[in-house]
């Protein structure tokens, strides 16, 4: 409660009964904090807050301080990246410490099932938390209902600032102002990135090796025999040097989105889930954009040359159908293998499910030869039938407006942009006491989940559009092979690569070719 009384502001005390955990010995208090990220500003908080609870706990003389714990620079969402609080549960079960104090639940835990865990493990552990924001002690909850009620508005908080972050960077993303993390040979200064000249020369030499012939692995070797480490300050591996090569910004661009987290914190690789902007002459460059493309070039014949997919780091596939053939039965995939006869060893391909458990599943295995004559059949077909399939197909294509998709995702970026705005403006009259929390969760509520649903809408939307562009490519190179070509004589696994999505094994005499244009013929084996 807080009064006037001559004037002045009494300050608001609040008593913390602890005297049914103290005994005749005084009560270990230890305090928790924590700031979200490690800019100036929030280490300043940081260092106020440390120095608040340590004086506070060693002014009380019933209390013993038991250390103060905190993280900086780490988001509240993650349990497993939080050192100082995953410490301080360690030190709690090993008797160290009595009595916790937090600013907030915001600051101990956003998530609801993690907060309510911990509270659990410590109470059955005779040890309580006091928390100051929201005036709890885990010792007189006589429910957990009200914790998890505002644990859950905490998890929401932190999912609407993330959400509100996210928009910003988009915003940023778009402009081509945002920078993100400099690699080896850049660093950031003033919202730029900048050259870092001694770093540099090892991104120069990695380029000038790999053009000259020298692989990933021997490039590797002679940084670590040169004591060049990576930014992470560790040495070099082959898959490190790749990424070097491989990362647009040394020739001056920048590919923004590369990654996106998910709804439960976790991050992902961006393979099309989310908006990505490319940014021509963002910085200077530390090799030329020649050297950078014709590295690209090498890397793409290597990686053709060895007959491994674009993203497979499991090693390379030998043969082209390979990945590529579905079980019409179980739907599992098939294993290439060599048979033995008395005419001469031959491949064949045999289901997964069948190879375990016969039961299971009960394709028998389709000789290579005859999968490949089948192949060569239906291009073949093709290639007669190019006037009759592939022209009316394109023809098919042509009449899909895809710019409608266009003017709508253009229409729902907006609203987007709206209701996010709309969330900012509501948390600020909330923040400044404008608004009940009953109104203010409600509204908040409503605009997520509308952000929600526009959200989904667009991604159908670009889903819908990104398929039939790759569609009509590999239809364009299909007919731009079938023009005037010969019948073929003989199988040629690159048109399996280049023209075939998979192929679906419905029985040991059919097979159903599925390409990449969209096309789905089916073949006597």
């Amino acid at each position: 409660m807080t009064a006037k009384s001559g004037g002045e502001t009494l300050k608001q005390i609040t008593k913390i009964d602890v005297t049914e955990l103290a005994s005749n010995k005084k009560l270990r208090v230890a305090a928790y904090c924590r700031v979200s990220t490690d800019q100036a500003e929030q280490l300043t908080s940081l260092e106020a807050q440390k120095t608040h609870y340590e004086n506070h706990i060693r002014s009380n003389p019933d209390w013993e301080f038991a250390g103060l714990y905190y993280d900086e620079g780490i988001s509240g969402t993650k349990m497993d990246r939080r050192d100082g609080l995953n410490r301080m549960i360690d030190d709690c079960l090993q008797g160290k410490i009595d009595f916790i104090i937090i600013k907030s639940l915001s600051r101990f835990a956003r998530n609801t099932v993690d907060c309510l865990q911990i509270v659990r493990r410590l109470c059955e552990a005779g040890i309580y938390i006091f928390f100051e924001k929201e005036n709890i002690n885990t010792q007189k909850m006589k429910s957990e209902l009200l914790l998890s009620i505002l644990s859950s508005l905490a998890q929401s908080e932190s999912e609407s600032i993330s959400s509100n972050e996210k928009w910003s960077i988009q915003k940023r993303y778009k402009d081509g102002t945002f920078v993100g993390t400099a690699p080896l040979g850049y660093r950031n200064v003033d919202g730029k990135m900048e050259i870092v000249q001694e770093e540099a020369e090892a991104v120069r030499f990695i380029f000038n090796e790999y053009l000259s012939g020298n692989g990933s692995t021997v490039i590797a070797r002679k940084l670590k025999e040169m004591g060049v480490v990576s930014h992470l300050g560790a040495p070099f591996s082959a898959s490190g040097v790749i990424g070097i090569l491989k990362n647009e910004k040394y020739k001056g661009d920048v590919l923004f989105q590369k990654t996106y987290t998910d709804s439960e914190f976790n991050r992902h690789k961006n393979k099309g889930d989310c908006t990505q902007y490319y940014v021509e002459n963002h910085h200077e460059g530390i090799v030329s954009a020649e050297d950078f493309d014709r590295v690209q070039e090498l890397l793409e014949w290597n990686r053709q040359g060895r007959g491994n997919k674009e993203g497979n780091t499991k090693g390379l596939n030998r043969y082209p159908f390979s990945g590529k053939l579905i079980c019409g039965e179980c739907g599992n995939g098939f294993k290439r293998r060599t048979h033995r006869a008395l005419g001469g060893n031959y491949g064949a391909y045999s289901c997964n499910s069948h190879i375990n458990d016969k039961e299971s599943c009960k394709m028998l295995f389709i000789c290579e030869d005859s999968l490949e004559a089948a192949f060569t059949t239906m291009m073949n077909k093709l290639i007669a039938g190019r006037n009759q399939v592939l022209k009316p197909l394109q023809d098919a294509f042509k009449n899909v407006d895809n710019s409608a998709n266009e003017a709508a995702i253009q229409k729902i970026d907006k609203l987007i942009e709206e209701s996010t705005e709309q969330r900012l403006k509501i948390k600020n009259l909330f923040a400044k006491s404008y608004l009940e929390p009953a109104i203010y969760w409600k509204e908040d509520n409503d605009l997520q989940a509308k952000i929600t649903e526009l959200s989904e809408e667009r991604a159908l939307l670009s889903q819908i559009n990104d398929g039939t562009g790759k569609k009509m490519k590999s239809l364009k190179e299909l007919l731009h092979f079938t023009d005037g070509h010969e019948p073929i004589t003989e199988f040629d696994g690159e048109l399996v690569e280049r023209f075939m999505e998979s192929a679906k094994i419905t029985s040991r005499s059919s097979v159903t070719f599925i390409l990449r244009c969209g096309l789905e013929l089916k073949e006597r084996l």
